[in-house]
């Protein structure tokens, strides 16, 4: 028997049937004949490059891999990816990034019936993934693509730290340097943009919103998006906003959403901790409730920056940028629906979170000359 038709049989067992018997039958048709791994490979590639025609990118699959399934299927999945990549067409930038970002390494060494049985489960989740909206970049030729300013390259460096300290006033003082740093940099994008208007059109890109509290986490990210003349759609489903904007707004974005993100867990973690000093425990309304304040609260503070900070003149320039903006969603999601938050039922959660947001850093831009 051919190692083809051998594959056909496990594929046919174990991917149109969602028992575990149908998947024990295919792994160990595939374990019993190590002849089959190549075959199987190359099909994985293509159900990830029909991934990709449905509108996927890598680190959506990445996200749905890692929600659904477990660590060893990310990485069968990101080496997949790395390897379906040389033969897929030219990307943009932004898609490039996400290849980088893959996790590296071979999977945890098994037995072959094991690793076959995870191949046949990342499959199946491949095999069932629905089509999404396109949101493909231009691509630009080599040197056509303006490099990342150094400032860009400080303020993640910024971030990223602020992630990953232990101690909250560390956290704290790294994520009001990298808002400070975000804000002149908003400020020269402005100013480019008035004095030499860009042909360039709305982008779209999607930013994972990870359980748990993932409603609040879609309403603060909306909240930054609707103040960096950007929009935002939540995919509850699949855990990610897309949000539409122009490049450079994007990018501030993603910067400013994880930024707060840091500060509102600094400020719950705190929270808690004088909350059980109190004699309470800690629950997870307080924490829904927490994070519904904050994110409600930045907005606001947010929304009233936005509305003083911005001189007249820039004033045309943003108003053709949000028509174009708007008009780019538009045609994206013709059609979506409201969510209202849910569990938001602690005062004491609302009163802390609140109190939170009042004292995150959240920098407005300077007056534009």
């Amino acid at each position: 028997m051919s190692t083809s038709s051998t594959v056909d049989r496990a594929f046919r067992a174990a991917l149109y049937d969602a028992t575990d018997a149908a998947l024990d039958t295919g792994a160990s048709l595939l374990a019993a004949d190590a002849a089959t791994d190549p075959e199987v490979a190359r099909r994985g590639e293509e159900f990830v490059a029909t991934a990709w025609q449905r509108g996927w990118q890598p680190a959506d699959v990445v996200r749905i891999v890692r929600r659904e399934l477990d660590d060893v299927h990310v990485r069968l999945v990101s080496a997949l990816i790395r390897a379906q990549a040389p033969r897929d067409r030219p990307r943009g930038p932004r898609w490039s990034a996400q290849l980088d970002a893959l996790s590296t390494g071979p999977a945890p060494h098994t037995d072959r019936f094991s690793r076959a049985t995870a191949v046949l489960e990342l499959y199946r989740l491949l095999l069932r993934l629905p089509a999404l909206e396109p949101l493909d970049e231009a691509v630009t030729g080599p040197g056509e693509r303006r490099p990342e300013s150094r400032m860009l390259g400080r303020i993640r460096a910024l971030l990223a730290k602020a992630e990953a300290t232990g101690f909250p006033e560390e956290a704290e003082a790294l994520s009001a340097k990298a808002q400070e740093l975000m804000a002149r940099h908003s400020v020269d994008e402005a100013l480019l943009a008035a004095r030499a208007p860009s042909p360039d059109t709305p982008d779209a890109c999607r930013i994972g919103v990870e359980a748990p509290y993932e409603q609040a986490k879609a309403v603060l990210l909306d909240a930054v998006a609707t103040a960096n003349h950007c929009r935002a759609v939540w995919n509850e489903a699949f855990g990610f906003s897309t949000v539409v904007g122009f490049a450079s707004d994007l990018e501030a974005v993603e910067l400013l959403y994880t930024s707060l993100l840091v500060q509102a867990d600094t400020a719950m973690t705190r929270a808690e901790a004088a909350q059980r000093a109190g004699g309470r425990k800690r629950t997870k309304t307080f924490r829904q409730s927490f994070l519904a304040a904050y994110a409600h609260r930045v907005g606001t503070r947010l929304a009233a920056a936005a509305e003083t900070q911005v001189s007249d003149d820039l004033l045309p320039v943003l108003a053709s940028r949000e028509v174009a903006v708007t008009d780019r969603t538009d045609r994206l999601f013709p059609e979506t629906t409201t969510t209202r938050l849910r569990g938001v039922s602690d005062a004491a959660g609302w009163e802390e979170g609140a109190r939170a947001a009042d004292d995150a850093q959240v920098r407005a831009r300077p007056h534009l000359p």
